[in-house]
């Protein structure tokens, strides 16, 4: 069935950035990783500093909270990131909540039929346990967080793997961030890139970095992207 609503580009699937755009999590992140440094005497931030250094995964995170002198420490870097996955699995959802309006417009994607999946750059424990324990089971298609044989946003290969898992082509997804990574990797891949306001970045960051369509609430999709599923996908492609 085709959605009619006059939105200039059509779409037949969505994946999602977690951190800052299906979640906000900033407090646990921020806890988990000054409780580490406390612990190794190294100076702590404000949790509104770490918008900045989140979003290229779990081991960037962690050197670039470091001392500059401290950061190109690799055996230390792995020691404290192991530190700061045992910290974060006890902080995980003490915080953590979706953003209002996104359990209302996953509801209405999925009533749409429309395959919906999560791509990041947290690491895949956390990632999978986030959306379990917040999102009803069968919500995604396929979670793809950080794994030793992917490469990070923003290289493309995990939107070109999710579309493929959900039979559509790059240039029929949907994508979601809220940072310039996440734009990047919309853009590298072919797929259709959706800045959000609501996360940790800024609206400017967004449009610099290639930003198709800025959303400044959830439901502002339904006004961007037309989303076709079922006897109808094929014709609106091609008309695409």
């Amino acid at each position: 069935m085709q959605y009619f609503n006059r939105a200039a580009v059509t779409a037949k699937a969505a994946v999602f950035d977690l951190d800052g755009t299906l979640i906000d999590s900033l407090e646990d992140l921020a806890d988990s990783v000054n409780e580490v440094l406390t612990a190794h005497g190294f100076p702590t931030f404000e949790v509104d500093l770490y918008r900045y250094k989140v979003g290229n995964g779990s081991r960037k995170l962690i050197e670039r909270v470091l001392p500059e002198d401290k950061a190109g420490d690799e055996a230390l870097v792995d020691a404290l990131l192991a530190e700061y996955k045992e910290c974060y699995a006890r902080n995980i959802l003490n915080k953590t909540r979706p953003y209002a309006g996104i359990f209302n417009m996953l509801k209405r994607l999925q009533e749409m039929g429309v395959p919906l999946a999560v791509c990041t750059n947290k690491h895949q424990s956390a990632a999978e346990e986030i959306c379990r324990k917040l999102f009803a089971e069968g919500t995604f298609v396929e979670v793809i967080g950080d794994q030793p044989d992917l490469p990070r946003k923003p290289d493309p290969l995990k939107v070109l793997k999710l579309a493929e898992k959900m039979g559509v082509s790059p240039k029929e997804v949907a994508y979601f961030g809220d940072s310039s990574v996440d734009m990047e990797t919309a853009r590298n891949a072919g797929a259709i890139a959706l800045g959000v306001t609501w996360g940790f970045r800024t609206r400017e960051e967004l449009e610099e970095s290639g930003a198709r369509f800025i959303l400044e609430m959830p439901a502002d999709l339904f006004t961007k992207v037309e989303f076709v599923t079922g006897d109808d996908a094929s014709e609106a492609s091609e008309e695409r």
